[in-house]
């Protein structure tokens, strides 16, 4: 079973109070770079993988979506989801992602943000995933980079002259990274960048476009603390099609 930190009361607490759970889509710089990717969902069935307050299952439903399916294992998520929904055409449901079972080919886009680096099968989830979708649907989601993964210890290392780096160490060795970001003891899972899209790969599905998100020269005038996500990429990007 994934690890269901977004259940414990602290980081829930913590967590809700990201600019992005504030103000939805609009808090969340990689968002513009997103909506770039993605197909045209008009009339497709959509499955939200980690579908947390439920942001992205209402932006797709407002895009034209027949209908969408958010999952995520944590209560606290779907409940919030739940409340701030209201369209019968959006179903959200608890479930744990590393033993999902999906019907096959019931869907006709496959989306997920910032979720599957808490996987730690995750060739399992994406053969699932392409057993759920239709032939020539796209897939589409955000995970945490390799980059910023791998260190045993991440954070930022100030040099003598005061830049700031990101420590990348460990890199090919592949498995759990705890972190200390709101609770104690947050597990991860690293995966190289290799691994990543060779799972991908391997199921079938064929890359359409990969991004490693770095804000743009207008988002850090808007918001100058975003200058220290161009030292190293924070979010990796892809777009594949089954």
């Amino acid at each position: 079973m994934a690890q269901n930190i977004y259940d414990n009361s602290d980081f829930f607490k913590g967590y809700s109070q990201l600019p992005r759970q504030v103000h939805g889509l609009a808090g969340a710089p990689e968002w513009p770079a997103i909506a770039a990717m993605l197909p045209d969902v008009t009339d497709r069935r959509v499955v939200d993988l980690g579908c947390g307050f439920g942001w992205a299952s209402r932006y797709l439903r407002e895009a034209g979506a027949r209908s969408v399916l958010g999952l995520d294992v944590s209560q606290n998520m779907i409940a919030r989801a739940r409340a701030d929904t209201d369209d019968a055409a959006i179903d959200y449901r608890i479930a744990d992602l590393e033993t999902l079972e999906l019907p096959g080919g019931a869907f006709d886009f496959a989306f997920s943000a910032l979720t599957f680096h808490y996987i730690r099968d995750f060739e399992r989830l994406v053969r699932t995933i392409h057993g759920a979708l239709t032939p020539g649907a796209h897939f589409v989601f955000t995970i945490e980079h390799p980059v910023f993964m791998a260190a045993m210890r991440p954070r930022w290392l100030p040099d003598e002259d005061g830049h700031k780096t990101w420590p990348v160490n460990c890199y090919a060795m592949e498995g759990e990274r705890r972190t200390d970001w709101f609770a104690r003891g947050v597990l991860k899972y690293h995966r190289t960048m290799a691994t990543t899209l060779n799972a991908l790969i391997g199921t079938g599905f064929a890359l359409r476009e990969i991004r490693e998100f770095a804000p743009t020269d207008a988002q850090i005038a808007q918001m100058p603390e975003l200058a220290e996500e161009l030292e190293r990429p924070m979010m990796l990007l892809v777009s594949a099609q089954r």
